[in-house]
């Protein structure tokens, strides 16, 4: 069984940083942000094994692009995998009520 090497985007890291700063700041739940974004980075690192397993989205270019999704409670993961680099690189994370396809 092959390993992946699992990355992010820059833009992905941002996105983290946005989930931690809107429930910590706005929301003001900060253990709630910790916990959330604990378990965003958890689902993240299961992507080293077996990462074909999560669906591609349905809508272009990224279905073309072959990005999949994952969902962590309310948020989704969006990530490429390199088969000749042996590579999950995870590109955004985004709220899941958001319209996503418009924002991408």
């Amino acid at each position: 069984m092959s390993r992946y090497r699992v990355q992010y985007s820059p833009a992905a890291y941002e996105d983290l940083r946005a989930v931690y700063r809107y429930i910590a700041l706005e929301l003001q739940a900060e253990e709630t942000a910790q916990h959330q974004t604990t378990r965003i980075r958890r689902a993240v690192r299961t992507l080293d094994r077996f990462p074909h397993r999560h669906p591609t989205v349905d809508w272009e270019p990224w279905m073309s692009m072959g990005v999949h999704k994952v969902p962590v409670d309310n948020y989704y993961v969006f990530y490429r995998v390199n088969e000749d680099r042996a590579t999950v690189t995870v590109l955004r994370i985004f709220y899941a009520g958001r319209d996503i396809e418009n924002i991408i």
